[in-house]
């Protein structure tokens, strides 16, 4: 299994790219960041930094979305990278939702991001596309390869994901709702006549390491209001008890009020108060380095080939350590 970091692009980047560093000494190979251009700083500038200052770490948006940059100037950014650094990029996407709605747009559509997908692959490895009905190539990428990862909750953005992208991130460590979500993304690729093996599946999740449990929790929290955002969408959609989505994934919201962007994936979020203490242990990964263990040996064998742990509380640097130390080495031995 491999493991990533995912952080928030707060300043001073310098920060950011001194974790990401100690991520790559500790065992990991991906290093990630959230991509939301009011909220943090520009990740993607960042990125070339963290490039610069480790050797073999690939790095990446958790996850970036079709609407608030064109598909022309992400691509050319990606295949920017890839140039300078060795093809060490993926590409992480998603319909959008703090970068869209904090700017006052609604998320994407499924059909967009679907086409989206096609249009930043086929760019960043040189290949010609079509951009708004105009064919489109970049003329400089050679040897460029750009993995795109999607994110996905519901029915049809699993089926999506499995029918067009190069892995699928799911945004929470529930073993339960993790293999019913894996098996959708298989079947659609099945569907659509793709190696279901070849799609790569990403569980990300906050790990918090510690015997305070209770603490863990509060530093956590936050991580089931943001997947609450997505949760609401799905209800809103498809209805409380449709059928179409597990209720172990949508009855947790039913106190939920609103949400505030301003305290987006901080511990300490007000706006998460509604979620209990059962959903933080199912959707995270807390206590003794033990308990990680367990947890992330039951999702390697559910086919989970990543593991990316959000890092954003009070115990980033002791976190980073204790996976490289004791919990990396006893997943993969």
């Amino acid at each position: 299994m491999d493991f990533g970091l995912v952080l928030q692009t707060d300043p001073p980047a310098s920060s950011v790219v001194s974790l990401m560093r100690r991520a790559e000494r500790n065992g990991f190979r991906y290093g990630w960041t959230f991509d939301s251009a009011v909220l943090w700083q520009e990740p993607f500038v960042i990125y070339s930094q963290i490039l610069a200052h480790t050797q073999k770490l690939h790095v990446g948006p958790m996850v970036t979305n079709p609407g608030t940059r064109t598909w022309e100037v992400t691509a050319s950014t990606f295949a920017t990278l890839n140039d300078m650094y060795g093809n060490r990029t993926v590409c992480g996407i998603g319909r959008g939702d703090s970068a869209m709605r904090v700017a006052g747009r609604r998320p994407n559509t499924l059909a967009r991001l679907g086409e989206a997908i096609d249009v930043i692959r086929d760019l960043a490895e040189g290949r010609e596309a079509l951009v708004d009905g105009n064919p489109v190539r970049i003329p400089w990428v050679r040897e460029g390869r750009l993995p795109v990862w999607m994110a996905a909750y519901g029915p049809k953005a699993l089926a999506l994901a499995g029918e067009k992208a190069d892995g699928f991130i799911l945004q929470l460590a529930d073993p339960y709702l993790t293999e019913w979500m894996v098996h959708a993304v298989r079947e659609a690729a099945a569907r659509a006549g793709r190696d279901p093996d070849a799609v790569t599946i990403c569980v990300a999740a906050p790990a918090y390491v510690g015997d305070d449990l209770a603490h863990a929790r509060d530093q956590c929290r936050w991580f089931g209001g943001m997947v609450g955002n997505h949760v609401a969408d799905l209800v809103t959609r498809y209805g409380e008890h449709s059928g179409m989505v597990p209720e172990a994934l949508t009855d947790y919201i039913k106190a939920r009020e609103g949400y505030d962007y301003s305290h987006h994936g901080r511990a300490g979020n007000p706006s998460t108060d509604f979620v209990p203490d059962e959903i933080v242990d199912r959707f995270c990964l807390l206590g003794p380095a033990e308990a990680h263990i367990e947890k992330l040996r039951a999702l390697k064998a559910l086919g989970v080939h990543q593991f990316a742990l959000y890092d954003m509380h009070d115990a980033k640097e002791a976190t980073i350590d204790a996976y490289g130390e004791q919990i990396i080495p006893a997943v993969n031995s």
